[in-house]
């Protein structure tokens, strides 16, 4: 996949979010948005997948720790065949296959049940030490928000990726600067994030604009250095692609309106 046939598979996916929150009345449009040039940077460009054999055991891995995020999670895998954009109306619907929260036992191309903040970091370590020990060539992926990261369990995972020289492992942060509460800053300050990454033993690469694909793609591209696990800080902005949504910490879980969901895909068709 190009460049131009990213950019246009990451605005279907930001429209896929759009209708998915605003058909469900419910979700959380914000950090999605921030994620995806992330997320379908690394499904088309990185990761070896198969929409027809979503259980392949040779598969690479990937772990979307900021689980209320699914919204992203299920346009990209959508996108890529996975299933059909028809569930898209089962989202957050009770019995329904997507779930506001991803559900590894209900949906092809999850392998990991996420939404606990914190904990898919440590899950994410556990899959790139398994295919280690199984002399694997496994790539495991994780994303992970900035407010997330003030639990404590994710610097435990750090540290034991680091012990374990996991350099199969790539953790992302998407950095967009905002929580449910308010600002990082305001609920608890994360500091210089970057500079604690290299700390706990990280080959880091900072991504000045994470909405950019061309950065995100070159982020990726660089070779991780053995015996590191890699992470990358990605700053971005938190409900990219629709104006009203940019920026405010509102969008963090409430979906648009109709008139909302209008405006927001007359935008993402400009």
């Amino acid at each position: 996949m190009n460049t131009v046939e990213l950019k246009n598979f990451c605005t279907e996916v930001r429209r896929d979010i759009i209708n998915m929150t605003a058909n469900a009345g419910s979700g959380h449009p914000g950090g999605s948005l921030s994620v995806v040039e992330m997320m379908s940077a690394i499904f088309c460009t990185q990761m070896r997948v198969d929409p027809k054999n979503p259980r392949d055991p040779d598969r690479d891995r990937f772990v979307l720790s900021k689980g209320h995020t699914a919204p992203c999670y299920y346009g990209v895998l959508s996108e890529l065949g996975f299933f059909g954009k028809e569930e898209f109306t089962t989202f957050r619907q009770v019995h329904g296959m997507l779930q506001g929260h991803p559900d590894m036992k209900k949906i092809p191309g999850v392998d990991a049940s996420t939404g606990s903040l914190g904990q898919g970091a440590s899950i994410a370590v556990g899959m790139a030490l398994g295919a280690k020990h199984l002399g694997k060539d496994t790539r495991v992926f994780t994303i992970l928000g900035d407010g997330e990261c003030q639990e404590g369990q994710v610097w435990e995972a750090f540290m034991a990726a680091n012990h374990y020289k996991l350099d199969n492992l790539t953790v992302v942060v998407d950095n967009n600067g905002l929580q449910i509460d308010g600002s990082n800053d305001e609920v608890m300050s994360l500091g210089d994030m970057a500079a604690k990454l290299r700390a706990f033993g990280f080959h880091t690469v900072e991504v000045a604009d994470g909405n950019d694909i061309e950065s995100v793609l070159a982020a990726l591209s660089e070779p991780t250095e053995p015996g590191k696990p890699k992470a990358i800080l990605s700053h971005t902005v938190k409900g990219k692609g629709v104006s009203f949504m940019e920026n405010q910490v509102g969008w963090h879980g409430k979906a648009p309106n109709e008139e909302q969901r209008s405006q927001a895909l007359k935008e993402l068709e400009g």
